[in-house]
Formats: C-alpha cells, sequence, structure tokens
C-alpha cells in the first residue's frame, strides 16, 4: 500500500503550502499559465457470491479487494493568440477487483488507466488547441479556468482544432452529471457511453486530431483517431490507412425552466484488425483456429460502427438528470473500452443546498447492458474478448446495474465518496451473481 501512496504524495507536497496563495494570484497568471492537480485512490470489495463456474475472464467468485491510484498534473501555457498547449504528466497503480475482469460495466472507471499493478509514470496528453473566429460578428464568451483549460475570452461562434495526445472523451460524450470517475459514477457504463468503442490504448488515451464547430446554441465536432494495435493493447497503431476511427458529435443547448441542459447524438465508426465474432465461432467450428481469442486480430478489415445518445439537464437548484442509449453492430470483436453492444443508462445527481451541505453530491443511477446474438454465440462457445468470458454462457441475459453513492467535502480540495454498486448477471450470465461492490474513494484537485 504505501508504494502505491509514495508517488501522489510526492506529487502533492509541492502545492500544499502554496495552494492557497496560487489560487489568489489566478487571476494573474491564468491568461498565461494553467496549473491544476489531481490524486484519487478507489478502494473497492465485493463479497462471495454464487459462481457455479468460472473462465479465464471470470470475476472471482470469492471476496475480493483492490485498491487503485492515479494522481496526474494539468499543466498549460499560451502561445499566441487563440492557442495553447497542455501538458499532463500521470502516475497510475494499484489494480481493480480480479484485473479489471468479469465485468462489462466495470465498477471503478479509474482501473482502465492502469496496465500494471506497479506505480507507473507516463505522458498522459501532450495536445495543442486553437480557437479560430468565424463570421463577423463581436460577441464572445468567457472560459474559466479548469483542468487543461486557461481562463480566456474565446469568440461565441468559432472554430477549435485540437491535435496531440489526449483521450477521445475529452471531447466527446461529456456530460455534466456522468462524466469522471474521480467525482461522478464510478461505472465505466456510467461515466460513458458503453457501447462507445471509443479509439485508446490500454490507459485511455490516443493520438488524434478534431475540429469543432462551435456557435452559442450548438456544436458540431469531428476526430481522426489512432487505434490500438490489439485489443486493449498499449501500443497504437500507425498504418493510419488500415487502422483508424471516426467520431462524429452534435450537440445542441436546451433548457428547462431557467436551467441549462444539452442534447448530444453521437456517431462512430473504427477500422482495425479486431477479429469477426461469426468468423471465430466458424474457425472453431471447422477446426481452423479453436483458440477462440478475439484479442489479437491477424488480418486488417475489422469495421465497428455504432450511435449514442446523451442528456443532462438540470432540474432545479439542486437536482441535475442524465441518461445514455448506445449501440453497435455487435459484428466485430470490442478493441477498447469494454464489451458491451447496447446499453441504457439514467440517473440523478443531487447537491446537499438542503442540508446545508452545499459541497457535497448524492448520486442514484442504473444501466442496463446488453450484447448482440454474434457475441453472444461466441461467448458460449468459450470465446474471450479482453474483458469477459466465463469459459461459456449457456444463460443469458442483460446486465444490470445500480450504483448509489455520497460524496463529502471533507475540507476546502479534498473529498471522500461512499459507493455501492449492485450488478446483477455480471459479463451476461444468469448462472453467476449477483455481485455487491462496496468502494471508498478519495479525491484531491487543485
Amino acid at each position: 500500500m504505501k508504494k502505491l501512496f509514495l508517488p501522489g504524495l510526492i506529487l502533492i507536497i509541492p502545492f500544499v503550502n502554496t495552494n492557497a496563495q496560487n489560487t489568489a494570484d489566478s487571476t494573474n497568471t491564468l491568461d498565461k499559465w494553467s496549473y491544476h492537480f489531481q490524486l484519487t485512490t478507489v478502494w473497492q470489495a465485493h463479497p462471495r457470491f454464487r459462481s457455479p463456474y468460472s473462465g479465464l475472464n471470470s470475476l472471482y467468485g470469492g471476496s475480493e479487494t483492490a485498491l487503485s491510484l492515479t494522481t496526474t498534473l494539468f499543466t498549460g501555457r499560451k502561445l499566441w493568440k487563440g492557442a495553447a498547449i497542455y501538458f499532463n504528466p500521470e502516475i497510475a497503480g494499484g489494480e481493480g477487483m480480479s484485473g479489471a475482469l468479469g465485468i462489462a460495466g466495470y465498477p471503478n472507471g479509474e482501473t482502465f488507466r492502469i496496465g500494471n499493478p506497479a506505480p507507473a509514470l507516463y505522458v498522459a496528453r501532450a495536445f495543442i488547441r486553437q480557437h479560430i473566429a468565424i463570421g463577423k460578428n463581436d460577441d464572445q464568451e468567457t472560459l474559466e479556468a479548469d483542468v487543461n483549460q486557461l481562463q480566456e475570452k474565446v469568440p461565441a461562434s468559432r472554430i477549435d482544432i485540437t491535435a496531440g495526445k489526449l483521450a477521445v472523451s475529452d471531447i466527446f460524450d461529456a456530460n455534466r452529471v456522468s462524466d469522471d470517475p474521480r467525482v461522478d459514477f464510478l461505472n465505466w457504463s456510467l461515466m460513458n457511453n458503453g457501447a462507445w468503442d471509443y479509439p485508446a490504448n490500454t490507459r485511455g488515451y490516443t493520438y488524434l486530431v478534431s475540429v469543432e464547430l462551435i456557435k452559442p446554441a450548438w456544436a458540431l465536432r469531428f476526430a481522426e483517431a489512432l487505434v490500438a494495435t490489439y485489443a486493449n493493447g498499449p501500443d497504437l497503431d500507425w498504418h493510419i490507412r488500415k487502422a483508424h476511427s471516426e467520431t462524429i458529435e452534435w450537440d445542441k443547448t436546451t433548457h428547462f425552466k431557467n436551467y441549462k441542459g444539452n442534447i448530444r447524438i453521437l456517431g462512430y465508426a473504427n477500422t482495425s484488425k479486431a477479429p469477426s465474432y461469426r468468423q471465430l465461432i466458424n474457425d472453431k467450428l471447422s477446426g481452423v483456429d479453436t483458440s477462440m481469442n478475439a484479442v489479437y486480430g491477424t488480418k486488417y478489415g475489422g469495421l465497428k460502427y455504432g450511435f449514442g445518445l446523451n442528456i443532462d439537464q438540470q432540474l432545479s437548484r439542486a437536482i441535475s438528470f442524465f441518461s445514455r442509449i448506445g449501440w453497435n453492430d455487435g459484428k466485430t470483436a470490442t478493441w477498447a473500452f469494454t464489451e458491451i453492444d447496447q446499453t441504457v443508462s439514467a440517473g440523478l445527481k443531487i447537491s446537499g443546498n438542503k442540508w446545508d451541505r452545499a459541497d457535497d453530491y448524492v448520486g442514484v443511477a442504473a444501466v442496463f447492458n446488453g450484447i448482440s446474438k454474434d457475441h453472444r454465440d461466441f461467448l458460449n462457445n468459450g470465446g474471450y474478448g479482453f474483458m469477459i468470458g466465463d469459459g461459456k454462457l449457456p444463460h443469458y441475459g442483460p446486465e444490470g446495474i445500480i450504483e448509489i453513492f455520497y460524496e463529502i467535502n471533507i475540507w476546502k480540495s479534498l473529498f471522500l465518496t461512499a459507493d455501492y454498486q449492485f450488478i446483477h448477471n455480471p459479463a451476461y450470465n444468469k448462472d453467476r451473481g449477483p455481485v455487491n461492490v462496496f468502494g471508498l474513494r478519495t479525491h484531491v484537485e487543485f
């Protein structure tokens, strides 16, 4: 445990004594420089549950605990008018329960950044962003200082171009209510659209170029990104003609009474070495290849495409609502995020205004995940992806998850969250579970 916390303490010490004065002086410095920091630990445990059999990628049926840690330094620097560069060194360590296997909607959204239990330092993000005014409208808006965002005034109608290394989810599928497992819901299929197999390496990052057309009431985004060399692999495939990903999103601002919200419609297509589930089954039956392994494709041409709907809406001063719906074709193996082909989620986030704890939050959400017939048949024939596979799947059922949390603002930038998740039919298997997951999250940010 000490090995996990030491890297985070080393990074946080220089900031502790200077945090107050940096905050006071921020209006003078953040127009040119930006500094932010976060440290998050997640402890989780599940008791023994019904598990008549298990496979290579099953969640362990006995009691189990796990601890993960991530800590990030977010830096930014203004370059010229409308342009800034951002650089994020990050440390990640620890692990998820059962090595982050056995549940499609995995309960710890921080563990996808962890490739090895030993703490490792790496570059999470390094990218440049340029704002370009369009039209003759002189209207401007102020972008407040935040993680990877300088405090600056920008044209209300503009084109934003971003290029470099970052997460595709930094730009797409944003949601004010459920977007960041460090402060919001922890579950993978609640923090993002579970059916969106967004391009990334093991830690969740890729190289991309994105173009955003931003207007006061709507936005249109497009990105071209690299995919991994194999499913959930650490390396990205630079054979761009044969391996690539396209993502497009339309974002419309909405209003309910005097409160803002957003509706976002997303589409994506990934081309990679991802094999076809049906072809792997046929290869096994014919004796050509009996491995039934969907992680390592042997040839290019695998295509996965899908769509998503994303809604967030503030309902009152204290209550906000979110919902996501997602679908992908389910014919080609999952390559990056998680093994979900259809998903529906909804939830509420409630601030503690009513009990004089304005910086505390309660969250409650539910998500139902499913997979295609080809995917089911693949798993029932003994197939394995990079996240699930119990050796067989004779009794398929949608994976249903309920998550409840209470986040307490203990002191200024320190937050403690108690979390509970109920998981029905883990990995779509009616023969196993249900699983009760208890969690405790600590988060520091400034």
